[in-house]
């Protein structure tokens, strides 16, 4: 990867070379632009509690998603090329985006999309001393602090490869910056800003996401395919309210025991394995070399590295069976419980419900709105004991299957891992979603689509004590900096 200093490693024998960048003083411009200008902002972001709509009913009155726009509109119209029309768009009732048209000096050079977003995931739970998710904390390489990574970074990166590129008279083609605020919500209000805004986006030939992950930190990671994803909440009910678990035990039946009848019908517990048709597909064979190479290069840590407890073991049969049980396989997690007091509130009563959010990733290409008509069929219809079984879904978020890609585009790709990392490029699968490339898929068939990013080991996206790799984070500025120059 790029050292500390952000400068290149030599590159490797015989790598191509199409584009006249000066990789060594691009490297060094972004490095000085992110150290001087994009950290500090991006710290400042990070003390802005700008939690998802799904995590937080009353943002509207809270006002952290304007603020946090605001700040990063503020930021940007500061470090803008002139020309630039830089503003935060707010449909009645979403959250708000900021969207951001940068003019090329190129005029003749196709349109580009950078995506990101600006909402966050909850603090969790309580970070290790030292840290607190909404203080933003430099260790080394790493900048710890919620939204960091995911995705606080993103419209940081795209400005400063823009900044880079003025800085070094180095041309570009129109760039739009999208960043939107519903993302780790499942992207619900995204379809209406893409539908408000489609005119003035134009037809771009490229996108770009930064939202993605990385296995690896020593080399540019390309995203090969993201799951889709569903979730919502199944609630039981068996009683008005609860009663003496003396006298209605062996009567009166347990609303977590139905709910665990009603969850076998989708799930095998002893595998984890989805059962309903519309939760599976076969893998392409093309996706399946890919994970057999992966594999073949980094062992079980192709699957992921997880802080199991001693002893745990990890289902699928094989480190290939692992890399397509989370990445082109369907999962269920219970992540929210209602109903359920704590161990220190918790009486002898057979409690009236049970309410859980389950959270259900989807292979990329299964439909994400017929999993959940099917989901919701199954589990509504015939309810155990006739109990009452209500679900709420939020907007189902479908997965995607990158397109390949166009020579230039996979030449720029193959030299900026080279030559700002240092090591060849790899592609993965991720397991997580990314809702707007789904979107941006079905209304541009003609661009080509690029997604990657920053999330590698240990850094914990959506969980306790996130940080951004701040090396990785320049190298992937100055690829898109390369990325943007090449298409020019």
């Amino acid at each position: 990867m790029a050292d500390r200093a952000g400068r290149a490693k030599s590159e490797a024998p015989g790598a191509r070379t199409s584009v006249p960048v000066d990789a060594e003083l691009l490297a060094a411009t972004v490095d000085a632009i992110f150290e001087q200008e994009a950290l500090p902002a991006l710290s400042e972001f990070t003390a802005i509690p700008t939690l998802s709509p799904a995590f937080d009913a009353e943002w509207p009155a809270h006002g952290h998603l304007r603020a946090g726009a605001e700040m990063l509109r503020g930021w940007c119209r500061a470090h803008a090329r002139p020309g630039s029309v830089i503003e935060i768009v707010e449909l009645d009732g979403l959250t708000p985006t900021l969207f951001a048209d940068i003019p090329g000096p190129d005029a003749g050079a196709p349109t580009t999309v950078i995506y990101g977003h600006l909402d966050k995931q909850p603090p969790l739970g309580e970070w290790r001393a030292g840290l607190d998710p909404f203080r933003a904390v430099r260790d080394g390489d790493r900048l710890y602090g919620r939204g960091t990574a995911d995705d606080g970074y993103a419209v940081f990166s795209a400005f400063t490869a823009l900044k880079a590129l003025a800085r070094l008279g180095r041309g570009h083609g129109r760039v739009v910056v999208l960043i939107e605020g519903s993302e780790e919500s499942g992207s619900p209000d995204l379809d209406a800003y893409l539908d408000a805004l489609a005119e003035r986006i134009g037809a771009p030939e490229l996108v770009i996401c930064l939202d993605s992950g990385c296995l690896t930190y020593d080399r540019l990671w390309v995203t090969t395919s993201l799951r889709g994803m569903l979730r919502g909440t199944l609630t039981v009910e068996v009683l008005e309210e609860g009663v003496h678990s003396g006298l209605a035990g062996g009567i009166v039946p347990s609303s977590f025991r139905i709910l665990r009848r009603l969850l076998e019908r989708i799930e095998d517990s002893r595998t984890g394995d989805l059962l309903l048709p519309e939760l599976r597909v076969d893998v392409p064979p093309h996706r399946r070399r890919e994970i057999t190479e992966l594999v073949q290069a980094y062992g079980p840590a192709a699957a992921g590295t997880f802080p199991a407890v001693p002893g745990l073991v990890l289902d699928g049969a094989d480190d290939v069976d692992r890399v397509i049980r989370g990445t082109w396989a369907g999962s269920l997690a219970l992540t929210g419980a209602d109903g359920i007091p704590p161990l220190a509130l918790a009486g002898n009563v057979l409690r009236s419900s049970t309410s859980v959010q389950l959270s259900v990733r989807l292979p990329p290409t299964a439909g994400a709105e017929t999993a959940r008509d099917a989901l919701d069929r199954v589990l509504t219809s015939n309810p155990p004991s006739g109990a009452l079984v209500r679900t709420e879904w939020e907007v189902p978020s479908d997965g995607w299957d990158a397109p390949p890609y166009v020579d230039s585009l996979r030449t720029a790709l193959e030299e900026s891992s080279l030559r700002y990392f240092g090591n060849p490029l790899r592609h993965m699968g991720i397991g997580g979603s990314i809702p707007f490339m789904a979107s941006l898929t079905r209304r541009y068939p003609q661009a080509q689509l690029l997604v990657t990013g920053v999330n590698g080991p240990q850094s914990n996206a959506h969980g306790l004590n996130e940080f951004l790799h701040v090396p990785t984070a320049k190298a992937v500025t100055a690829t898109v900096a390369h990325i943007l120059a090449a298409s020019a």
